[in-house]
């Protein structure tokens, strides 16, 4: 079932996993409410409503859809929790405090490098319009005095 996934992708698939356990669990509560048939549990409360026999199923079918539903449950709660003993340990908090100092200092000289491109950028770009502008004033100041 599970093949070698990264940790993010075991994450997805438990999150899927877990969403077609709720949505069983729904279906399983709707049918339960819905396909049986007002029973009285005490003697004490009367049963005040009827449903139609069209409306629940037969006692025998109602405890094979039962039974199906519950194996339905059982089988995603085990795929469940299956992913989620798969799932990696989690880090020891000072080592993830190490990583997350060494990651903030690697961005700090990252940034500091891209501060100096920029400002060099800039500077070639300021280079660049000078050159462009003399060669420019130079190309007009020698037709104007030429005579026509």
């Amino acid at each position: 079932m599970l093949q070698e996934l990264s940790h993010m992708d075991r994450i997805t698939q438990l999150q899927d996993e877990i969403q077609q356990l709720l949505t069983i669990m729904s279906s399983t509560i709707a049918y339960l409410t819905s396909r049986s048939n007002f029973v009285q549990i005490s003697e004490d409360i009367p049963i005040t409503k009827q449903r139609n026999p069209d409306k629940y199923d037969t006692p025998e079918v109602f405890e094979a859809n039962k039974k199906e539903l519950v194996t339905d449950l059982i089988v995603k709660a085990k795929q469940v929790e299956y992913l989620i003993k798969s799932l990696p340990e989690p880090e020891p908090e000072e080592d993830q405090a190490k990583r997350l100092q060494a990651l903030d200092d690697e961005m700090a000289v990252v940034n500091e490098e891209y501060i100096r491109a920029v400002a060099r950028s800039k500077d070639l770009h300021s280079q660049i319009t000078d050159t462009l502008r003399l060669m420019l004033e130079e190309t007009d100041a020698g037709l104007a005095e030429k005579p026509l």
